[in-house]
C-alpha cells in the first residue's frame, strides 16, 4: 500500500475532458472564451484599448450609466442592468405631494456618449379617492426631454472632471 501511495506522489490533475471520438489523436480542443481572450472590464476601460469615449467596461456608455444613476438618485431604484443598459425606479412621491407618485424607465442605447443615447420613459399616477385607488395620468411633453438633458448635462461634467 505504502509503494502505491508514493507512486502517485508527483501526479498533477488535468482539468480537461477528453471531447473528441476514439481514433482522433488530438483528443483535447482549446476552448474559446465567452467575453474574448482578455475577459470582461470592470473598472474605467481596459487598458490595452485606445480611449474610445466609453467610459467603462460595462455594455453601455459609462459617464450616460453614472450619470443617470446621479440623476435618479433621490428616488428607488428597482432595478439596474449595466450590460443592458436599463434602469427602473420604484414609484416615488414627493413629500410635499403625496397624491401623486412617479416611476422612471431609462435607456441607455449604445457605448457613445451622444445626445442620442438616452431614453426616458416617465409614468405618473394620481391617488383618486379611498376605493379607488392610483390611477394613471399623463405627463407633460416636456418632461421625458428635460430629465434626459439633465442627464447628458451630468455625464457632459462627469467626462470634463475626468479629462482634467
Amino acid at each position: 500500500m505504502t509503494v502505491g501511495v508514493a507512486a502517485c506522489e508527483g501526479v498533477q490533475p488535468v482539468g480537461e475532458y477528453p471531447n473528441r471520438t476514439r481514433g482522433d489523436s488530438t483528443p483535447y480542443v482549446k476552448r474559446e472564451f465567452i467575453f474574448g481572450e482578455s475577459g470582461v472590464s470592470v473598472g474605467t476601460g481596459d487598458t490595452n484599448t485606445p480611449d474610445q469615449n466609453t467610459g467603462g467596461g460595462i455594455g453601455v456608455n459609462g459617464y450616460l450609466w453614472r450619470a443617470t444613476l446621479d440623476t435618479v438618485s433621490f428616488m428607488p431604484v428597482s432595478s439596474a442592468d449595466p450590460f443592458g443598459g436599463v434602469i427602473i425606479t420604484d414609484w416615488y412621491a414627493m413629500p410635499d405631494v403625496p397624491q401623486e407618485r412617479f416611476k422612471l424607465n431609462v435607456y441607455i442605447l449604445g457605448r457613445a456618449l451622444r445626445a442620442d443615447g438616452v431614453r426616458v420613459a416617465v409614468f405618473r399616477q394620481v391617488q383618486g379617492g379611498d376605493s379607488i385607488g392610483w390611477q394613471d395620468a399623463s405627463v407633460p411633453d416636456d418632461t421625458n426631454t428635460r430629465i434626459e438633458d439633465a442627464i447628458l448635462s451630468r455625464a457632459r461634467q462627469l467626462r470634463f472632471d475626468e479629462l482634467k
